[in-house]
């Protein structure tokens, strides 16, 4: 097997658990909200929650967009 096939391999199952991972916190995120506010007020936590993981998914994104410039700075 060559490389780049082996990479795109090792790319496909890191991205297939991230995902596994995600839709974990998901579930016991959305679990606390609906704790937290209540199970009356579902839709409002919901989209509360949506709200709080948007903001935080851009800021981790824009985080590593300076890193990854940073790197191409120094090579």
């Amino acid at each position: 097997m060559n490389k780049e096939a082996l990479e795109k391999m090792i790319t496909l199952a890191t991205s297939a658990f991230g995902l596994v991972a995600a839709l974990a916190w998901n579930e016991a995120i959305k679990t606390l909200f609906q704790n937290i506010f209540g199970t009356a007020s579902g839709i409002v936590s919901l989209f509360i929650y949506a709200i709080i993981i948007t903001f935080i998914a851009v800021w981790v994104t824009s985080r590593l967009s300076k890193l990854l410039e940073k790197t191409k700075v120094k090579e």
